[in-house]
């Protein structure tokens, strides 16, 4: 049975699922490190849809930059945190635990409702996405009833693929991301002779969009920890984690620098062309009606593969917070495939709801719930750090407590420079929905006291506040 170890203050996390488990997890696939990479590919990025706005906003050159640079500063320092602290905390409720575990479970379930309902939020935006892609060939789907209809279609049936199970979802994963890249790898084959270098050092320092730069550049390279809430699912997380992420910040880097090498180096550059979409037209320009027809069906089948990644993470994390006592316990039942059903259904009627509304400020609060919760992830992780040194890490990020300050400094500030973009209606609605949740915790507590729903800790979970308080 999972428990915790104490000698000479040392603490060692043992595995879930031993010996004396009241929940057999062990007939429930385990998800292994390739499909994994792909998983945390499309929590992250899905591909290179949607970085053109750097080119427009800054030019060529430092666009590059951006995508070669700001990994360094902001992925992987959050892929380093969550490769420590999910090795620590191998179990479904993630960042919720680390956080608990550092500042109270209080603390932890709002970082939970944070990130669930910018979760639900983003993934609103996939099914509408794709058929966007689509419209030009039905245009039909563009509006009315047929646009209602196809939604609802395809929700479900993404819904239905993760009820199946965490492993098909990696696999499918898999195939969706070698489709949605090789494109673009054939793409830099063709554009080979065309390439003209001089044209990656393009630049206008007067004329930057510096809000739009920062922006792009931040969402297309952030959410690493979302993969922390599938840590339970993982076969042998403490190795397979820390790897898994090191293979996915490569891929995602690559997918986004070697096809924005490409377009800008082999096509002639004017910026305000580069907007959402206009990697297709460079796949024409380079190889014509066929390739320009399979880039666009990537992006349409990217969304898909990002639906299906933050859904898994979205449910399984509130399976993890009913696991720890934060939610009633029908979150934490599991169906015969080893998912979390009513995780999925309270997601998936979340996406449903939301699909029907104006996005361009509710993704913008998205962006501050995600920014404040971020804040929390850091805190938590020096917090650890300083008050429990010889606490077991399986991975550890080879820094002392001063570079674990060091480490969040950088990205710290960069959250601020992001939030300090925030309109004054985008900061409204951002509080609103925070105090939604500061609300929700004590209305839970109340209706545990009052016995109307059951609520209960997993016992083969390890009692983190008695251990380390």
């Amino acid at each position: 049975m999972s428990h915790e170890m104490e000698s000479n203050g040392s603490i060692e996390y043992v595995a879930l699922g031993g010996e004396g488990s009241s929940v057999n997890l062990e007939k429930f696939q385990k998800v292994p490190i390739i499909p994994l990479i792909f998983l945390i590919f499309y929590e992250v990025s899905g591909g290179p849809f949607g970085v053109e706005d750097t080119v427009r906003a800054a030019g060529p050159l430092l666009a590059l930059i951006g995508f070669l640079v700001f990994p360094f500063i902001w992925s992987v320092p959050e892929a380093l945190i969550t490769a420590e602290m999910g090795t620590m905390f191998p179990e479904n409720g993630g960042y919720v635990v680390w956080v608990s575990s550092a500042l109270g479970p209080y603390w932890g379930f709002q970082l939970g409702w944070m990130k669930w309902l910018s979760g639900i939020i983003d993934n609103a935006l996939y099914p509408v996405l794709f058929l966007d892609y689509l419209k030009s060939a039905i245009p039909a789907l563009e509006s009315g009833f047929p646009r209602i209809i196809a939604v609802l279609i395809l929700t479900l049936a993404l819904t239905y693929m993760n009820y199946r199970g965490l492993t098909i979802v990696g696999w499918i994963a898999i195939f969706l991301g070698i489709f949605s890249l090789l494109p673009f790898m054939v793409m830099g084959v063709i554009a080979v002779p065309r390439l003209k270098p001089r044209r990656w050092i393009m630049v206008d320092l007067k004329n930057v969009n510096w809000g739009l730069y920062l922006n792009t550049l931040f969402w297309n390279l952030n959410y690493w920890d979302s993969i922390s809430t599938l840590a339970g699912e993982v076969d042998d997380p403490e190795k397979t984690l820390p790897r898994a992420l090191f293979y996915a910040v490569l891929l995602v880097v690559f997918g986004y620098l070697f096809p924005l090498l490409i377009g800008t180096g082999a096509v002639p550059v004017n910026p305000e062309l580069w907007s959402d979409g206009y990697f297709s037209e460079v796949a024409r320009l380079i190889g014509g009606v066929w390739l320009r027809i399979w880039v666009q069906a990537a992006s349409a089948l990217s969304n898909m593969g990002m639906f299906m990644a933050e859904m898994s993470s979205d449910s399984f994390q509130l399976l993890g917070m009913a696991e720890r006592g934060m939610l009633p316990e029908f979150f934490a039942k599991r169906s015969s495939f080893g998912t979390p059903l009513i995780g999925i259904l309270f997601s998936a009627s979340g996406v449903i709801l939301l699909s029907w509304l104006s996005f361009q400020e509710i993704v913008a609060a998205e962006n501050f719930l995600y920014c404040f919760g971020m804040l929390m992830e850091l805190v938590a992780f020096v917090k650890l750090r300083m008050k429990f040194p010889t606490l077991n890490r399986p991975y550890k990020v080879p820094v002392g407590s001063k570079g674990a300050i060091l480490m969040c400094l950088v990205p710290s500030l960069l959250i601020f420079v992001v939030l300090a973009f925030t309109t004054f209606k985008v900061f409204v609605i951002s509080i609103s929905a925070v105090m939604v949740g500061l609300v929700l915790r004590p209305c839970l507590k109340y209706v545990e006291h009052k016995r109307w729903l059951e609520f209960s800790v997993n016992s083969d979970l390890p009692d983190i506040q008695t251990t380390l308080y």
